[in-house]
């Protein structure tokens, strides 16, 4: 082979090489965008409103009315029942949470349920892979109403009366 030929053929695999680092390079940059869909809650420019007056204060049976139990409703643990009282509820991998789930996708301390107000608060501790109320990724507290399905991992839990 003459010397032209073969720098020929070593350009031409170079730029095949390059090619598909620039492709690989392009899909996994598209597959870690997160959908519209999927995108945080709380990330948007926050406008300073005047504070709304406080709620008055609501008597401890109605706060019962809120929710008194919240269920597994899908994934390994589905029935569990975790009755809801003062305290606040951890959910995560870690032995010493109140719900412990034994999944790849959920951290060790990933999510903790609490009551404030009458209601019942959802807080993602920092989880990697986030903490899920219908297709909405929190981030910040958020209030967990009756009935809407709340995911850790691939574990989907509900508060129900």
């Amino acid at each position: 082979m003459s010397e032209l030929a073969l720098t020929l053929v070593r350009l031409g695999f170079l730029t095949l090489l390059w090619a598909f680092v620039l492709v690989t390079v392009l899909v996994l940059r598209r597959d870690l965008r997160m959908p519209a869909e999927a995108r945080p809650t709380g990330r948007e420019r926050r406008v300073r409103a005047p504070k709304p007056p406080k709620p008055p204060r609501v008597k401890k049976a109605s706060r019962q009315a809120k929710g008194t139990k919240l269920v597994v409703i899908e994934g390994p643990l589905v029935g569990t029942v975790i009755p809801l009282e003062t305290s606040q509820i951890t959910i995560g991998r870690a032995p010493d949470s109140t719900l412990v789930i034994d999944d790849d996708y959920a951290s060790s301390r990933h999510a903790r349920v609490y009551p404030a107000e009458g209601s019942w608060i959802v807080e993602d501790l920092g989880s990697t892979n986030g903490t899920w109320i219908d297709r909405t990724r929190i981030t910040t507290p958020t209030v967990l109403s009756v009935g809407a399905p709340l995911r850790v991992g691939r574990t989907t839990l509900q508060i129900q009366k």
